[in-house]
């Protein structure tokens, strides 16, 4: 079985589902499905093909060049072109196409795409926002193409049960919707060395609680509502990891509060000194705002490391339902800097419960969120996918 993904991006680019695809096809490899995938090369002038990823052996990376983004969306003309290249190269079986991503339309387009079934695998919808309206907008221009596109496959990968029902867009097609949450694999993220170690030492000082977060500094992610929750947190230093349109706004709002030693804002971290952070924190703090967080691959790093959460219980988000599955957190209504701050505090001055919690969440990622079990329902949904088109298909005389 010859599986194509395409996707936005890859790593080196850091992002949720860029690991996760990382993570996810080396898996699939070692159940001898031959996987590969086509994304937006984020070094433009660099494009790859192909390229080792991490685990055991090789995939083939078709890196598409781009330019930059519009409103989120890779600008990228030439995508059909090396789409077209990777079909033939590579005579996949079947296409799994990551959502949202305006590329990902061009499979309607292209002969050589539309002869094969696919698979979309909805990692979130394009949420008509309440903070960014320019959303809404782009969202009438989108959703035609969505529709259209979810129409033509053959089976839908919702990552939970809320997010599934919860999506007005997957409203038409449930009954062709299946539940694989996101996983991760713990060998990829490795136990941080003594300089690493070191470099997060400083970053946190001499302080007494810790609480990190992880994520674009974007208007979805709630770090303004984690600010002023940490004007309630005495003996702590908060760390918000990750470059973003809205650094310049969180800054003047850490400097007009006067928490200028107890926040942080560090900018991009290597891997290195991400794991260092991760493993060395008391909480891993998640504020986001809006279904826009989707499921929060970063609360599966915490369970890497056996770290307690706080988490925003975002109604119709995946992030609630992960956290109550793994039974290694607390939730907070988002927005709500109080709440947030009550079950900040309450983790600080019970490090029996942050332990616990922490045991917690390293068994869920063992048993549940582990990429294996992930791989595995995803490949028996190929095998349906695949065993369902070759009884459908007519008869050859």
């Amino acid at each position: 079985m010859r599986v194509l993904h395409i996707g936005k991006y890859y790593p080196p680019f850091a992002g949720g589902i860029e690991h996760f695809l990382a993570d996810l096809l080396p898996a699939l490899s070692a159940r001898g499905i031959a996987a590969a995938a086509l994304v937006h090369d984020e070094q433009p002038p660099f494009s790859r093909h192909p390229s080792p990823v991490r685990g055991e052996g090789k995939v083939s990376i078709y890196r598409a060049p781009c330019f930059g983004r519009l409103l989120y969306a890779p600008i990228s003309p030439a995508f059909p072109v090396w789409l077209n290249r990777a079909i033939r190269a590579f005579r996949p079986d079947l296409l799994h196409l990551h959502l949202p991503n305006t590329s990902a339309f061009w499979a309607m387009a292209i002969p050589a795409a539309r002869r094969l079934p696919w698979i979309v695998h909805w990692h979130a919808d394009v949420v008509a926002s309440a903070i960014d309206r320019r959303l809404a907008l782009a969202y009438h221009l989108y959703r035609p193409f969505e529709q259209r596109l979810l129409a033509a496959s053959r089976a839908v990968v919702a990552t939970s049960p809320p997010y599934l029902e919860a999506s007005a867009a997957l409203a038409s097609w449930r009954e062709r919707c299946h539940i694989v949450p996101l996983g991760l694999d713990p060998t990829r993220i490795a136990e941080p060395d003594p300089a690493a170690q070191s470099r997060a030492e400083r970053l946190w000082g001499m302080t007494g609680f810790r609480v990190l977060a992880i994520g674009r500094l974007t208007y979805y992610k709630g770090h303004d509502v984690l600010i002023q929750a940490a004007a309630s947190l005495d003996d702590s230093r908060v760390l918000i990891v990750g470059t973003g349109e809205h650094l310049e706004r969180l800054t003047a709002l850490i400097q007009s509060s006067g928490l200028g030693e107890q926040v942080r804002l560090p900018g991009f971290q290597p891997e290195p000194d991400l794991n260092a952070l991760l493993a060395s924190c008391d909480v891993l703090c998640l504020p986001s705002l809006e279904r826009t967080e989707a499921f929060g691959l970063v609360l599966l790093e915490a369970m890497r490391f056996g770290k307690p959460v706080v988490v925003s219980d975002i109604p119709g988000s995946g992030a609630g339902w992960v956290t109550r599955q793994a039974r290694h957190g607390l939730l907070a209504p988002p927005g709500d800097s109080t709440a947030l701050a009550v079950a900040l505090r309450a983790l600080q001055h019970d490090p029996d419960r942050r332990r616990t919690l922490g045991l917690a969440g390293a068994a869920a990622l063992r048993e549940q969120f582990g990429i294996e079990p992930v791989a595995a329902a995803v490949a028996e949904l190929y095998r349906r996918v695949l065993a369902a088109t070759r009884s459908a298909a007519p008869a050859s005389t």
